[in-house]
């Protein structure tokens, strides 16, 4: 049962479809209590399992299809909320990030899955992208993308090379404008720290996504603060970030993008 009807169904405000995927950062591991709260209207989620369009309020996705829900709050309502305040457009977050989650398939551990092609993530993100499309009528505005520390852990014990992190990437990259039209913004945050390990690896990822978005078109760094997170306090471990740091996520790319 779709649940976008009435005035938003029949408004003059464009439909911005935004994909939210990545790992457990894109997931979100913040505090729903502190999460902020977009205008009535404004923001919604694609619910896969119901076919459904609902308001968008953390705990923001779903236990579906090897994609998580957010425990508890994420990036998400800050950056709609932020979004639509630049722009007036209605928001429409897909979200589709797993914990643990590799960019190679090399980097994978376990069953926390890889947005590789030996994966199951990719497919399922465009899946549940093209059904919020065909339910919405509204048009993909970019793909926003955390992800990095499984990579990054990776190149740090000797699994993963840089090189291959970043041929990996760049393939995403493709393969996601291949089913869902290009040239579709792709949108970086910087990978952050993980406290305890050492930065090579992490430093190794951070330059890679900022050459790329330097060298490939539509390619965006929207979010370069996460390192300094643990100095801010801005983190519910050593590798999350907390509610007020998704909140400056979110609505820190709202921003940019809109530059």
């Amino acid at each position: 049962m779709a649940l976008l009807t009435g005035i938003s169904l029949t408004a003059t405000a464009q439909r911005s479809i935004f994909l939210a995927a990545g790992q457990s950062n894109a997931v979100g591991k913040g505090d729903s209590s502190l999460s902020v709260h977009p205008p009535a209207q404004t923001a919604w989620e694609y619910k896969w399992q119901q076919d459904a369009l609902v308001p968008l309020q953390d705990p923001v996705g779903e236990d579906y299809q090897r994609l998580q829900q957010a425990a508890t709050g994420s990036l998400w309502p800050a950056f709609a909320a932020a979004y639509h305040q630049r722009t007036g457009d209605t928001v429409i977050i897909v979200p589709a990030a797993r914990g643990g989650a590799s960019c190679h398939g090399k980097a994978r551990l376990g069953d926390m899955d890889t947005w590789d092609t030996t994966g199951h993530l990719f497919s399922a993100a465009v899946a549940k992208t093209q059904a919020a499309i065909r339910l919405s009528n509204g048009v993909v505005k970019g793909i926003i993308w955390v992800q990095g520390e499984r990579d990054a852990n990776a190149v740090n014990s000797g699994v993963l090379d840089v090189n291959e992190y970043s041929d990996a990437l760049c393939r995403l990259i493709r393969r996601f404008r291949n089913a869902l039209g290009a040239p579709i913004p792709f949108y970086i945050v910087l990978t952050g720290n993980y406290k305890g390990h050492p930065e090579k690896g992490f430093d190794a990822v951070r330059k890679v996504q900022t050459e790329l978005a330097q060298t490939i078109p539509g390619v965006f760094i929207v979010y370069r603060g996460t390192p300094d997170f643990f100095g801010k306090h801005w983190m519910t471990d050593d590798i999350h970030y907390n509610q007020h740091g998704l909140n400056h996520i979110g609505a820190t790319i709202a921003e940019a993008m809109k530059k």
